[in-house]
Parts: structure tokens; C-alpha cells; sequence
């Protein structure tokens, strides 16, 4: 092998292709970390956005279910005109909508301006980047899916450890409309700049498909072939039901810590820190959402996709029955949230690695726009179904 050839799973590429498909990961992952906020540190502004629009609690919730289900039922179409025209121009187009989202809804007043501005440019925003992101990945790394599906979720999943704190401070010291139009801004100029560097690989830099039948079908299934497999629809359901538990804690993580008696002023010593104990929680949760997806992704590649689910999955159960167990204490909140964050948050390695696999490259972005369509009906049973739930019962 000379200098400037590399091995990627046994079979020789050139060494500049080789890190090539490195540098794209980067910028995938960077450009993740950009659109994560508008969903992971939402919890911080239903409060403003409940006394700015006087509406309850149920009612703003529909603003990130909005978001959500813009965010996944508009991916087929998304997946589709990102492998049509390319995901450079897709991918910064989604990310400076994403973070004009949050410039816009700094100046709302009313539910239905939140629902239009957080919920539906939001949602258009960070649907295109994550379904394009994600799609493209895979191409890239078809010897490595499941890792590198995992790596640029991880961005979407870490993206707020490094907001949470600067956010939740800045609410309180200048407001959420403030906050809403300095992040907006950051989030839009960063991700726009890396998307300028992104592109699909050329048929010379990815491994033929004959050196892949190990690994993964050499099929490659249209959108209509995939919808008719009962296989399709069974991951459809799995994905629905993963999706709406981990949602379900993202999105109402405040409200329930309150009603466990644990609130802005509560605080927590960690490590010889004492912090809040609700921003110390999201945080925390951050980082084990992102080290759960390339942790998962790469135990699949190794395992196989089917039994790490099983591990997985049983993980989450757990998880959430023990914080239910120790709701009351503030420590044991912090610690086990993170536990049910990362038992949830490989759907988003698992799944889409899975899916090509099963039905091949060709069409994978387009594809998986179809079955990332499962977590906008989680973002509904997890978001304004569980708050009505709450209200109601008052548990």
C-alpha cells in the first residue's frame, strides 16, 4: 500500500478520500450542535413564554411538538431534495432557518406568532439539517454506520451542554428575548459557515458494494419498496414508542421537577460544585445524549444492530422507574435523568443505521425521512398529550 492509499474495511481508498470522509463528520457534527438547542433547552422558556403569551402550559407545550413533528414529517420531502440538489446548500439553508426561528420568536407576544416562529421556521430549520446531516453520513461511512450515525447525533445531543448554563443565566439576567436573539444569531452565522464545506462522496472515495455484503444488503429499495415490508412498519412502531419516553422527560423535565419539589432555587453539590440543581440536570443529561449515540452506534457495528437495541431499550425501562423511585432528591434526579437520556438517545444511531442496512444507500437520506416521521407522534403523546395528563391528574 503507498502513502497515498488507506485501508477502510479491508479494502484500499485513497488516503485523501480517507480523510476526507473525517473532515465531513466534523462539520456534520458541528453543524448538529447548532439546531440542538431549539429543542433540548426549550424546557428553559416555558415559563417566560407562558406569562408573555398568558397561555398554560399544555397550550405552549404545542410549540415544540410543532417543531418536532415539522421537524420529521416534512423529512421525506427534505431527504428527497437533499439528495436532489445537494447538502450544502440544503443543510445551510436549514441551519440559518433554524437559527432566524429564534430571532423571530424573541419578538412574539401571542401563542399563535410562538407557534409559527419556535414551532414551524424552527422546525423546517432543523429537519432539513438533521435529515441531511444523517443521510449523508451514512454514505460516507458505510463500513461504520452505526458510529457514524452516532458521531453527528452526538453533535445534536451535546449541542447544548455548552448553551444550557449561558442561557439559563442569560434568562435571568436579560430575559428570554434577549437570549433568544443573541443565540439565534450565533447559531445561524456558525452553522451556515461550516455547511459551506459540506458534499456527498464520489463513487472513488466509499467502499464498493461488493466489499460490503457483509455488512449490509447491496440492495438499494425505493421509498414505495421499503414502505410495502412489514419490517418498515415494525421499526416504525419501535421508533414511536423509544422516541415519546425520552421526549416526554426532554419536554417537561421542569414542570416535573417541580412537581417533585425541586425548583430554580433548588441546588446541588457535585463534585465539590454546588449548583442548580434543574441546569445542572439538562446538562448532564447532554452529555450522556450524545456519549449514548456513538457509544451504541459503534457496540451495533460490532453486535449487531438488533441485540443492542434489546440492551438498550431494557436500559431506558430501568432508568425511568428508578427516577420515578428517588423523584423527591435532588442529587439522585440529576444522576438518574442522565441514565434515562442515555438509554434514549441511540434511537438515533440504532435506527437510521439499521434502515440502511436493510434498504441499501441509494435513497438512505430520503428513507429515513419516512421513519424519522415516528418521533413527530412521539413529540405529540410525549409533549401536549402528557401535559394535558398532568394538569389533569395533577401528579
Amino acid at each position: 500500500m503507498t502513502d497515498a492509499q488507506a485501508t477502510l474495511g479491508g479494502v484500499t481508498v485513497s488516503r485523501a478520500a480517507a480523510g476526507t470522509r473525517w473532515l465531513q463528520l466534523l462539520l456534520g457534527f458541528i453543524i448538529m450542535m447548532t439546531i440542538s438547542s431549539p429543542q433540548y433547552v426549550w424546557t428553559l422558556f416555558t415559563g417566560a413564554f407562558q406569562k408573555s403569551t398568558g397561555a398554560l402550559l399544555s397550550e405552549v407545550q404545542w410549540t415544540i411538538t410543532i417543531l418536532i413533528v415539522i421537524q420529521t414529517w416534512l423529512s421525506p420531502l427534505q431527504g428527497w431534495l437533499v439528495d436532489r440538489f445537494g447538502p450544502k446548500m440544503l443543510i445551510g439553508l436549514g441551519a440559518l432557518l433554524s437559527g432566524l426561528g429564534w430571532v423571530a420568536s424573541s419578538y412574539v407576544t401571542t401563542l399563535w406568532g410562538l407557534y409559527a416562529t419556535y414551532g414551524l421556521i424552527c422546525g423546517i430549520g432543523t429537519g432539513i439539517v438533521y435529515i441531511g446531516i444523517v443521510g449523508l453520513m451514512v454514505k460516507w461511512f458505510p463500513d461504520r454506520r452505526g458510529f457514524a450515525a452516532g458521531v453527528v447525533a452526538a453533535g445534536y445531543g451535546f449541542g447544548a451542554i455548552f448553551t444550557t448554563f449561558p442561557i439559563d443565566d442569560m434568562i435571568k439576567s436579560a430575559g428570554h428575548q434577549q437570549t433568544l436573539l443573541t443565540f439565534g444569531i450565533i447559531f445561524a452565522i456558525v452553522g451556515v459557515l461550516a455547511s459551506l464545506f459540506l458534499r456527498a462522496p464520489r463513487s472513488s472515495e466509499v467502499m464498493p458494494a461488493a466489499a460490503l455484503t457483509q455488512m449490509a444488503t447491496s440492495r438499494d429499495a425505493t421509498p414505495g419498496e421499503m414502505l410495502k415490508t412489514p419490517v418498515f412498519w415494525l421499526m416504525f412502531v419501535m421508533f414511536t414508542m423509544m422516541s415519546t419516553g425520552g421526549l416526554m422527560v426532554i419536554t417537561q423535565f421542569t414542570s416535573f421537577a417541580k412537581s417533585f419539589g425541586i425548583d430554580a432555587k433548588t441546588m446541588v453539590t457535585i463534585a465539590g460544585f454546588t449548583l442548580a440543581a434543574i441546569p445542572a440536570a439538562l446538562t448532564f443529561d447532554r452529555v450522556t445524549n450524545g456519549l449514548t449515540r456513538p457509544f451504541f452506534g459503534w457496540v451495533s457495528d460490532t453486535i449487531g444492530r438488533e441485540n443492542t437495541m434489546g440492551l438498550a431499550f431494557i436500559l431506558e425501562g430501568i432508568a425511568i422507574w428508578l427516577m420515578l423511585q428517588y423523584r423527591t432528591d435532588p442529587y439522585m434526579l440529576v444522576l438518574l435523568s442522565g441514565l434515562v437520556f442515555f438509554g434514549w438517545g441511540e434511537i438515533f444511531s440504532l435506527f437510521p443505521s439499521t434502515l440502511t442496512d436493510t434498504f441499501g444507500t441509494k435513497n438512505a437520506t430520503t428513507n429515513y425521512g419516512f421513519l424519522y416521521m415516528a418521533q413527530g407522534i412521539g413529540s405529540i403523546l410525549g409533549a401536549p398529550v402528557a401535559a394535558m395528563i398532568f394538569e389533569k391528574s395533577g401528579s
